[in-house]
């Protein structure tokens, strides 16, 4: 599957695949996938925050730097 195209959309997605987890409805192969999927989300959103946070960090420390989205 792609990768999301920003924070916001991967946040949304993983929202949508626990509510169907969290629903009880879905075939068992479905349910991996989903969880794979959701892995793979949330590995994404930790990166992006992870990014940002450096960010902050250099700035806190008077150092502007350009933000780079890995």
């Amino acid at each position: 599957m792609p990768q999301p195209a920003s924070y916001e959309e991967a946040l949304a997605e993983l929202d949508r695949l626990v509510q169907a987890m969290e629903g009880g409805q879905l075939p068992l192969d479905r349910l991996l996938t989903s969880y794979q999927r959701g892995t793979a989300l949330l590995a994404f959103c930790r990166g992006r925050l992870e990014a940002v946070e450096t960010q902050v960090k250099v700035l806190e420390e008077g150092q502007l730097k350009p933000w780079t989205a890995e």
